[in-house]
């Protein structure tokens, strides 16, 4: 280990970052090689021909009991993360140089958020309090809080940071926009000739050689910090406005996981039409599936001054939560849900211990059928995991709505939509293919989101885990049963095929974050391995 790990916090930031790499190793490398074996209460497999042992609950959401271990001269001894890095480069072949840095990195990052977090005051708005309340992040990334860029304490969701906005007025000949934008001029005025744009004041620094021209020959102006603080959610960019409602969606030229977090300039644009094109399909699921809610981004905003700066400065608006929940109901981030229990309210996790298994058929049945009919019935693949769908709760803690948002992975399917007018720039990006699209609504709702969660409804003790996925099963063959009889008698009713195969036990395909990592790609580029499906056979075994 890199020296004794005294301090609780470096403790805790190591257990977090060795069990994200050694579950991307099971599920990427490990598995698919065949290098997994269940030994007794063990899962043992080899790294670089080096024996590791560990104990797994949860099914394939490798929930671990107890700590890693690797056999080391004929004994078995704690294994840690320096360690199990160099074995997976020694595996790989070596070939990233920036790999181990980025694992260390997020390691250092979960220890400064749990020391900050210490200190702080958690935001009083319970929803807010969930998006805070993601410390260590993705379960099945090997560097989830590694964040590139100085002073992000200071604009950290798990640190219960709120920021005030830097705001810059744009000439109005350079502004480029679309849409509602009304929520960004709600700010402060800005002198005549010119329009307001809020501006995430650690772009800012980013952005600051280019900003230089402008900002000297008035093309913008620096109208100082907004008079109101901003707070930010889960995705670290996107922040709640208190004072309008909303939330801002700024680019961020950080890498976050896998991506640089920058509004691509046709991203702008797609997210407007995307929110035109979707009303009337939630208009319908909503009809159909009653607590069915979404949060439209009507518009955007940026300056006009060169591709960087247009894409370094767009913010996206996008509706809050509060503004399309019912009266009674309380938003609650699915990432808290599936974490544990920080963040998410006492009337919730009350309910959910009295009644895991209704509680978890009504929640599976809010976020699941949705999505589906999205897919089948509208050609829409909504990106369902974890970080992008709110449950909305009752009072006595019922899932009784499910809100969806971030349109930017939202897809149309190829084929089923018309695209006449939209510019090829913007529709390209907007479309998938039908199998791309079906393997990122089946990854994200089933693997990255719905398994996460019945591993943490089941508890340490998982005994009703495998009762979780028969009412799972059930309430989906029900679903299956109803749209085959729309199939019947609507011809543009999509089949739900891909599903009844799922249902069958073909395996899940399960995002594969390690290898892109290590290819230094594109999120994009990122395939898909194939894990057990716990749908279609009982949940537990190993496969």
């Amino acid at each position: 280990m890199d020296g004794l790990l005294l301090d609780p916090h470096a403790a805790l930031a190591e257990e977090a970052a060795l069990g994200a790499l050694l579950r991307c190793w099971l599920r990427e490398v490990g598995g698919p090689r065949g290098h997994v074996h269940a030994a007794g209460p063990h899962l043992t497999l080899r790294v670089a021909g080096t024996p590791v042992r560990v104990r797994v609950r949860g099914g394939i959401a490798l929930r671990f009991d107890g700590p890693p271990e690797h056999l080391a001269e004929g004994r078995w001894r704690p294994l840690d993360l320096s360690s199990l890095v160099a074995l997976v480069e020694r595996e790989l072949d070596g070939g990233n140089e920036e790999f181990a840095a980025q694992v260390r990195a997020g390691r250092e990052a979960v220890a400064a958020i749990l020391a900050a977090r210490e200190r702080a005051v958690p935001p009083a708005d319970p929803w807010l309090a969930s998006e805070q309340a993601l410390v260590a992040g993705h379960p099945f990334h090997p560097a989830p809080k590694a964040r590139s860029g100085d002073d992000w304490l200071d604009y950290a969701p798990e640190t219960h940071a709120r920021f005030a906005p830097r705001l810059l007025g744009v000439r109005a000949d350079l502004v480029s926009q679309e849409g509602d934008t009304a929520a960004l001029d709600a700010f402060v005025g800005a002198p005549a000739g010119y329009v307001p744009l809020p501006a995430h004041p650690w772009q800012l620094d980013l952005l600051a050689a280019e900003l230089r021209g402008p900002l000297a020959d008035g093309r913008l102006a620096d109208l100082g910090p907004a008079p109101r603080a901003v707070v930010p959610t889960s995705s670290v960019r996107t922040v709640y406005d208190p004072g309008t409602g909303m939330c801002l969606k700024f680019s961020l030229n950080v890498r976050i996981t896998n991506c640089v977090r920058k509004n691509a300039w046709y991203e702008l644009s797609g997210a407007v039409e995307l929110t035109r094109r979707l009303a009337p399909v939630f208009e319908r699921l909503a009809r159909r599936f009653p607590g069915t809610r979404w949060l439209p981004e009507p518009g955007y905003r940026s300056a006009a001054l060169g591709a960087r700066l247009l894409e370094g400065l767009g913010v996206i608006v996008r509706t809050g939560p509060w503004a399309v929940c019912g009266p009674g109901t309380t938003p609650v981030l699915a990432g808290a849900l599936a974490a544990g229990e920080d963040g998410v309210p006492e009337t919730v996790l009350a309910c959910r211990a009295a009644d895991p298994v209704g509680w978890w058929e009504a929640y599976v049945e809010r976020v699941a059928f949705p999505v589906l009919d999205a897919f089948f019935r509208h050609g829409v693949a909504l990106e369902a995991h974890v970080q992008n769908v709110l449950v909305g709760f009752d009072a006595a803690g019922w899932p009784v709505e499910a809100v969806f948002r971030d349109l930017e992975g939202t897809k149309l399917v190829a084929g089923r939509h018309d695209l006449t007018g939209v510019p090829g720039e913007v529709a390209a990006p907007l479309s998938y293919d039908a199998t791309r699209g079906w393997n990122r609504v089946a990854y994200c709702l089933f693997v990255n989101h719905l398994a996460e969660v019945a591993a943490t409804v089941a508890g340490p003790a998982g005994g009703v885990l495998r009762a979780l996925w028969a009412v799972a099963r059930e309430s989906l063959e029900r679903y299956v049963a109803d749209h085959a009889v729309d199939t019947a008698v609507d011809t543009a009713v999509d089949t739900a095929e891909p599903l009844t195969r799922l249902l069958a036990g073909a395996p899940l395909p399960a995002k594969a974050n390690l290898g892109v990592r290590w290819a230094r790609a594109a999120d994009r580029a990122a395939g898909y391995v194939p894990v057990p499906n716990p749908l279609g056979f009982a949940e537990g075994e190993h496969r």
